[in-house]
């Protein structure tokens, strides 16, 4: 969607079947990100992660049958559970990677939480729609994982 300035953003909203301090806890807690952050099919290879305010965050990532690259950011916001933001950036970015702003909330739905999740401003259509690619995998993933441990209960 793209914002008042012109400047490309990313808005997704998604519902889990968890409450809030649960599916707040898979973003804040470095074990259970790994679990799922990424597209299908890549793999976090390894984690720096300080959730504090100006804490950083550094993830080795691995694509199927590709070299690791790294990304990072720094904590801007963290209240648990209802809100999370932090800064994204690829370590030797593409010419059209800009650092972008993440900011997640998470609402209570009863038994389930919903996320309403944006990200920007981006530089191209093309950078947008291959975070928005990566994100919807990787909230698929994550409903994979809190579907499952839901059905262990």
């Amino acid at each position: 969607m793209a914002a008042e300035s012109g400047e490309l953003t990313l808005e997704l909203k998604r519902d889990f079947p968890a409450p809030p301090s649960v599916v707040f806890g898979t973003f804040s807690d470095p074990n259970e990100l790994t679990k799922w952050w990424g597209p299908q099919g890549f793999t976090t290879t390894s984690m720096e992660f300080d959730l504090s305010v100006g804490g950083a965050y550094r993830l080795e990532m691995r694509p199927p049958g590709g070299d690791s690259f790294y990304l990072s950011g720094e904590f801007r916001e963290v209240v648990p559970p209802v809100r999370l933001a932090f800064t994204f950036v690829y370590e030797d970015p593409d010419p059209d990677d800009v650092e972008t702003v993440v900011d997640l909330s998470f609402s209570s739905l009863g038994e389930s939480t919903q996320i309403a999740f944006t990200q920007g401003r981006f530089k191209t259509e093309a950078r947008r729609a291959l975070h928005r690619d990566g994100w919807t995998d990787s909230f698929d993933r994550l409903e994979q994982l809190i579907s499952a441990r839901a059905q262990r209960q």
